[in-house]
């Protein structure tokens, strides 16, 4: 009997709609699985790139110098893809002339706006795929839910037509239920704390570049000055931000 009732047994009697809830259930864990992985990753590696370029961005002390270091190495952190952004749009500023810099609003307005528009950026690279993640997360239990309704239903369905409520008429539709149940909680479990995890890295990881735009700020602003003045506002450390992905 307990060879007879395993779970392959269940999966094989289960019906067309059954299937279907099963394949949904499959392809949410699938991607949320992929996703998570991947996400890690890219955010693992990312930190890394992005501790070797700060560290590098402190020693710099012209904006000459910042300039040639990024033109001879592509940017390949968001740090760096900012620092690109802001020596781009003094570079625009420059060749427009004062009189139309001072149309847009100034010196400090245009940098601050094309600073902004580069996190604005990254806060939309870095959603990427959490949609999926909270679909899993929150609509999971509701399609395990109905899987458990539907066989379930199959359970009555099997006491009405043989008239009584024996344990080899019922255990089949029974266990898809329970079975139902359990997919569609072990889809939710993980995409929630992935969901949750990568929203705190998220944050941090924005705090951390707004952080960097107003060092940034100032050392494009100040000029070709000694960038002693600005070193001890630069925040290298990025260790906790990669820990937390």
């Amino acid at each position: 009997m307990s060879h007879e009732l395993g779970f392959t047994h269940f999966v094989a009697q289960v019906d067309t709609i059954g299937k279907g809830v099963l394949f949904i259930l499959l392809l949410l864990s699938v991607a949320s699985w992929y996703l998570i992985f991947t996400k890690w990753l890219a955010n693992f590696l990312e930190a890394k790139r992005a501790e070797r370029f700060l560290a590098t961005f402190c020693q710099h002390v012209t904006v000459e110098k910042l300039g040639v270091n990024l033109q001879q190495n592509k940017p390949d952190n968001a740090f760096a893809s900012l620092a690109t952004e802001g020596i781009n749009a003094m570079n625009n500023a420059n060749r427009h002339g004062l009189q139309n810099l001072a149309a847009a609003g100034g010196m400090s307005e245009f940098m601050t706006r094309a600073l902004r528009n580069g996190i604005d950026q990254e806060a939309v690279r870095t959603e990427n795929g959490l949609t999926i993640l909270a679909t899993a997360g929150s609509a999971s239990p509701y399609i395990g839910l109905f899987g458990t309704v539907w066989a379930i239903y199959h359970a009555l369905v099997q006491i009405g037509v043989s008239g009584q409520g024996a344990l080899d008429k019922v255990a089949g539709p029974v266990g898809e239920a329970l079975i139902m149940t359990a997919i569609g909680l072990a889809v939710a479990i993980p995409a929630v704390f992935a969901y949750n995890a990568f929203n705190r890295r998220n944050r941090l990881w924005l705090m951390k570049l707004d952080a960097f735009a107003h060092d940034l700020f100032v050392m494009l602003t100040v000029g070709n000055e000694p960038l002693e003045k600005t070193k001890p506002m630069l925040r290298p450390e990025l260790k906790s931000v990669g820990d937390a992905s």
